[in-house]
C-alpha cells in the first residue's frame, strides 16, 4: 500500500467497510458491521456458558475461572498505565463483585450440589462477561477466555442446527452399576451417520458436546473428577489465552 492508496484488498473492503486512505488503512471504520459483532458477542457469552453445561459445579466454575482471567487481565493494563486504564478498572469492580457472588455459590454448586444453577445464572455470567468485554473494549481478549465455549458450539453446531438429531437434553449418563458418567447417545440406524461412528454398524452416536468428547477420550469416570477435568482445561485454556494476548499479539505488532 503506498501513502493514500489502497491495495486490491483494501478496495474490495471499502464495499462493506469504511478504510482510511489517509491513515494509509490503519483506521477501519466498521460500522453497523461492528454494532452487529457486539450484539453477536452478547448473545454467544450468554448461550455457550449455557450449553456447556449439565453436571455439579460446571457452570460457576467455568465463569469463576474466565472471571479470575479477565481479572488479571485489568490489573495488568492498570499497572502498565493503559490509555484504557478507567475502563479496566471500571472492569475489575464488576469482576470482583462477580467473583466473591460466583465463588459463594460454587461452594454449594460444588459435588455433591446442594444449589444448582439454571438459565438465569448462566445468561447473568454471560452477560456479565459480554458488558466488561465490550465497554471495557478488550472484547478480542475476552473471546481469548471462551476458547473452550467456542470450541464446544463449534463441535455442538451439527446437532444445534439440526444437521444431526439433537435430543432435548445432551448431558452426559450417569451409569448406577459403575456410579461413573458416560457419553450419552442419540440412536439412528445402522447406515446413517457413519462419519460420527467409531463402528460403522453402530446404532447409538454420542452427543456432540465437549464434555462427551471428554468422557470418550479419557474414558468413564465419577462427576467430580470429571468436572475437575474440564476446570483444568479452562484454565489452560485461558492462561494460553493470556499468552496469546501479551506475548504472541505483542510480537507480531512491533514487527
Amino acid at each position: 500500500m503506498q501513502q493514500g492508496n489502497l491495495t486490491i484488498l483494501g478496495k474490495m473492503s471499502c464495499y462493506f467497510i469504511v478504510v482510511d486512505e489517509n491513515a494509509d488503512g490503519a483506521i477501519v471504520n466498521l460500522g453497523l458491521w461492528y454494532l452487529l459483532y457486539m450484539g453477536m458477542l452478547a448473545v454467544f457469552c450468554t448461550n455457550a456458558i449455557n450449553i456447556y453445561a449439565g453436571i455439579n459445579g460446571l457452570e460457576a466454575g467455568q465463569a469463576y475461572v474466565i472471571a479470575c482471567a479477565v481479572l488479571f487481565h485489568n490489573l495488568l493494563e492498570i499497572q502498565a498505565n493503559s490509555q484504557s486504564k478507567e475502563n479496566h478498572l471500571f472492569s475489575a469492580m464488576i469482576m470482583l463483585s462477580f467473583l466473591g457472588v460466583t465463588l459463594a455459590l460454587l461452594k454449594h454448586n460444588w459435588y455433591p450440589a446442594s444449589v444448582f444453577v439454571g438459565d438465569t445464572f448462566c445468561y447473568f455470567a454471560g452477560m456479565t462477561f459480554a458488558v466488561v468485554g465490550i465497554l471495557g473494549h478488550f472484547s478480542k481478549t475476552l473471546l481469548l477466555f471462551f476458547i473452550p465455549q467456542v470450541l464446544n458450539f463449534i463441535y455442538s453446531t451439527p446437532q444445534l442446527f439440526k444437521i444431526v438429531p439433537c435430543p432435548r437434553h445432551r448431558l452426559p449418563r450417569f451409569n448406577a452399576k459403575t456410579g461413573l458418567m458416560e457419553p450419552s447417545t442419540f440412536v439412528c440406524k445402522p447406515d446413517q451417520y457413519r462419519w460420527l461412528k467409531k463402528r460403522r454398524d453402530d446404532t447409538q452416536v454420542a452427543n456432540m458436546t465437549v464434555i462427551n468428547l471428554t468422557l470418550q477420550l479419557f474414558g468413564p469416570m465419577s462427576e467430580r473428577s470429571l468436572c475437575i477435568v474440564l476446570l483444568g482445561g479452562q484454565i489452560i485454556f485461558c492462561t494460553f489465552g493470556l499468552f496469546v494476548r501479551y506475548y504472541i499479539s505483542l510480537f507480531f505488532f512491533d514487527n
